[in-house]
């Protein structure tokens, strides 16, 4: 569920908070893997969806590995 006191995240905000490439993360969004909030035609990314997924398993890049 959405609270709407959350942090809404752009695509950008996404990939540099876990190192996932923004065109991965667009890609998500149009296969309807990641909940996402639309405010006119921009699209933010909830935190919580964020914690979701790192809880199923996904784990953000460590930084300074590339």
């Amino acid at each position: 569920m959405i609270k709407m006191d959350e942090k809404f995240l752009t695509v950008f905000e996404a990939e540099a908070m876990t190192g996932r490439k923004a065109s991965t993360w667009r890609r998500d969004i149009l296969l309807r893997r990641v909940s996402v909030v639309r405010f006119g035609r921009s699209v933010r990314i909830p935190e919580s969806e964020i914690k979701r997924l790192i809880e199923e398993g996904f784990q953000p890049r460590l930084a300074g590995l590339q």
